[in-house]
């Protein structure tokens, strides 16, 4: 791709996504988020600040970075956080983190943009996580000579840079002072396009930021309340395909005191009245929460809030990771992984790397169907051949083996001077 062709890239991006705002939800945010952002931005931040500038594509990038940016914000109070989002998924979740003094919108890629963002931000260090790159944005930041790192990067063959095709991509990976990446396979793709002195392995920031939530864990009264004594299966970040498995494998099993919470990936009105169709005796969270519903009218609890998923794996006594019914693909297995619980997922999970590894040796389970989920369930429940057994020793200790990321590019920022106190 040419400089030519990705400013038609930009321009028709921008157009299908103003097209498309009246009708979409997502494509609104993006469009209401974005305007007048540059008044926003003058009025925000003041040309003394001395600003450490971090974005991400949406809230999975977000927890990959988060990691890093805590522990910068820790060891360099004298800075202040920018953070910005691309995706409304991401900004809209975490608009009101208390982490970064700013979160905005990044305004959409292009030579004036970029020039004006970083006029008004002058940033001192710039990190973008994973693999969301932005040509114009990439061309000024090293212009300016300010240091620019990119964290838990994951590259794969199939990925346009190293197509022939790909020679824009690759200018842009040169753009950075040091590429992390996540594998060896990553860290092989980028030494073949003569990369190698600014790329190493640090794996991936999940790991570090599971860790950590785990280790904070504090009890959430109406789960536990709800829950009692029961064996509980708790499906997070599901979509309608996972739902429909999740109906039919439930009344399947014959087990009257199990218990099935559900936190569906999209809380909308229309998905949450999905869900109670297929589960008509259901009560939401937020029913709990505000009135004086009893707990023993429903064995099913679907959870209509955002924020809560990556503890409510700690009460599964088997959880099971949506997506994986989806081309898309499954969710982050590693929020279920680290309490040491047996994971189950759909067929669709080969893309991921902690999935592909988590099944590999024993952690995660794939069904591939309804009658698979409920066979799996059952001889998990029983500890059928000690699989229950397995299972949670081998996610448990997969994650913690594999923590370590964060301070790893702590050691090269620190050790690089990129800051100073």
């Amino acid at each position: 791709m040419s400089v030519f062709f990705y400013d038609i890239f930009l321009f028709l991006l921008r157009i299908c996504i103003y097209i498309a705002s009246p009708f979409n939800s997502k494509a609104k945010k993006w469009t209401q988020g974005r305007k007048n952002i540059f008044e926003k931005l003058k009025a925000a931040i003041a040309p003394g600040e001395k600003i450490i500038w971090m974005h991400c594509a949406s809230l999975g990038e977000f927890e990959q970075g988060r990691p890093i940016l805590e522990k910068i914000r820790s060891l360099y109070p004298g800075y202040k956080i920018l953070l910005t989002f691309f995706s409304p998924s991401g900004y809209e979740a975490k608009k009101n983190y208390t982490g970064a003094e700013w979160i905005f919108y990044l305004p959409l890629d292009g030579a004036k943009n970029a020039k004006k963002f970083l006029e008004i931000v002058h940033p001192s260090l710039v990190i973008f996580v994973k693999y969301e790159f932005w040509y114009f944005y990439l061309k000024k930041i090293k212009y300016r000579n300010i240091p620019l790192i990119l964290v838990s990067a994951l590259f794969r063959k199939s990925m346009m840079s190293f197509k022939w095709y790909g020679k824009l991509q690759r200018k842009m990976l040169g753009r950075f002072d040091h590429l992390f990446v996540q594998d060896h396979i990553s860290k092989n793709l980028v030494d073949r396009l003569g990369l190698s002195q600014i790329c190493s392995i640090s794996g991936d920031t999940r790991f570090d930021r599971v860790i950590e939530i785990a280790q904070n864990f504090k009890p959430i009264d109406l789960i536990e309340k709800f829950i009692g004594e029961s064996k509980t299966i708790v499906a997070g970040s599901t979509w309608p395909e996972d739902e429909k498995i999740l109906q039919e494998s439930f009344n399947s099993i014959s087990n009257s005191s199990l218990k099935l919470i559900i936190a569906p990936h999209e809380i909308d009105e229309k998905h949450l009245q999905e869900i109670k169709e297929l589960f008509p005796t259901a009560i939401l969270f937020s029913q709990l929460q505000t009135s004086n519903i009893k707990l023993q009218t429903s064995n099913i609890l679907t959870i209509d809030n955002i924020g809560m998923l990556s503890k409510l794996y700690h009460y599964g006594t088997i959880t099971y990771v949506g997506g994986g019914f989806r081309s898309m693909g499954v969710h982050n297995v590693l929020e279920a992984a680290v309490y040491g619980k047996p994971v189950v997922i759909g067929p669709f999970y080969k893309k991921y790397v902690e999935a592909v590894e988590l099944v590999k040796i024993g952690g995660a389970i794939v069904a591939q169907n309804e009658v698979a989920l409920t066979n799996i369930t059952s001889n998990l429940m029983k500890n059928a051949h000690s699989c229950y057994d397995i299972a949670r020793e081998a996610s448990k200790n997969y994650v913690w083996k594999n923590k370590g990321a964060t301070e790893k590019i702590m050691q090269f920022i620190q050790e690089k001077r990129l800051l100073t106190n």
